[in-house]
């Protein structure tokens, strides 16, 4: 029998997302959900694979902050409490757009840094979107508190992943190492501001930007990879 070289065909050939993000952005949910409209209008939309990679916007924020996300904002930002609100109502509106109910008034300001540890967890156990999603809609719209690690655990056991196990790795210091690799990554990148995207290790996306954008690097990348091939 002799061995197939025929080239992959443009239904074969695979291409690679990865998404730099942090579970405290709000416009990294918005862009999460305009990426994955972008790719379900992709022709060759099961050929995408995603890799999730933490980012932190404030590695500085207590385990739990004592305050509102506005107060938060008003602090780190710098400006005042109506200009804040108009912010936060700019971003609810653009969430609401994309089939998200933020929940500023109620959301629990906390260091993201655990949460991301969990993820990374997760990633290696076969469920990172599914986590990445669950830690975004606790966060922005159902107020939990990501910094709290049973909060954590009981997200994971949604999921189905082994509790006791992730409790034991977390008291033991496990994934930190990952997710400062992730936050490295970034920052020998040039990357400030999440979420970000690359297509194929060489196509970079900032922002939450429309599905279309993302639609469009996908054929072009994928026309390009073909021509290539």
């Amino acid at each position: 029998m002799s061995e197939n070289t025929a080239a992959p065909s443009a239904q074969d050939k695979r291409i690679r997302v990865d998404i730099f993000s942090d579970i405290a952005c709000p416009w990294c949910f918005i862009g999460k959900r305009r990426f994955e409209k972008g790719v379900e209008s992709f022709e060759y939309s099961q050929n995408v694979d995603v890799y999730w990679h933490s980012y932190q916007l404030d590695p500085s924020l207590p385990d739990n902050y004592d305050g509102s996300e506005a107060e938060y904002l008003s602090k780190m930002k710098g400006l005042g409490q109506e200009q804040i609100m108009q912010m936060l109502d700019h971003v609810t509106a653009q969430a609401a757009g994309e089939g998200l109910n933020y929940d500023f008034e109620n959301l629990k300001v906390a260091n993201s840094f655990t949460a991301l540890r969990v993820l990374e967890y997760a990633k290696q156990h076969g469920a990172g979107n599914e986590m990445k999603e669950a830690l975004l809609s606790a966060h922005f719209e159902k107020g939990l508190n990501t910094g709290d690690e049973k909060t954590l655990l009981q997200l994971a056991g949604q999921l189905g992943l082994d509790t006791d196990e992730l409790r034991t790795n977390l008291a033991s210091g496990a994934y930190a190492e990952e997710v400062n690799a992730d936050i490295a990554q970034a920052r020998e990148l040039g990357i400030s501001g999440v979420p970000f995207f690359i297509i194929d290790r060489k196509y970079g996306i900032s922002g939450a930007q429309p599905a279309e954008v993302f639609a469009n690097a996908l054929t072009q990348v994928h026309s390009g990879n073909v021509q290539g091939a």
